[in-house]
């Protein structure tokens, strides 16, 4: 009986902890990692893209944004990430942060959409 109640409340305490997780937890990592080709995974079909100095490009495919991120990550240096606002509203929801290098700090934010189920990047702004 005792270890039917352990085990139960195990369970429970388990549950809470993965209920409780972000589902955009994932992709802040891959951000954190500065991983392009895991960020890319998160990619919808159409991404809309702007990077510094450079005018807004709508709808990228998924490859050429992929391309277009890994050459801005290079070009840039880029080494981190840092979190600094995230809030869902309904089936959109959007993260803030800074990407860092050795030589400059930029603002971005990402907006995912869930589609089935799953929370996809739909737009990437870069600020210098």
């Amino acid at each position: 009986m005792k270890i039917a109640t352990i085990i139960s409340f195990i369970g429970i305490i388990t549950m809470s902890f993965v209920l409780n997780t972000s589902p955009s937890e994932d992709i802040v990592k891959a951000f954190k990692a500065s991983n392009t080709s895991e960020i890319s995974s998160y990619f919808d079909n159409l991404i809309d893209f702007t990077l510094p100095a450079k005018d807004e490009i709508k709808n990228v495919s998924k490859n050429q944004a992929a391309v277009i991120l890994k050459s801005f990550y290079s070009d840039n240096k880029i080494t981190g990430f840092e979190l600094t606002s995230q809030r869902e509203a309904g089936t959109t929801m959007y993260i803030a942060g800074k990407i860092t290098s050795k030589v400059k700090n930029y603002n971005i934010t990402i907006l995912l959409k869930n589609k089935e189920g799953k929370y996809v990047i739909t737009s990437i702004r870069i600020n210098g």
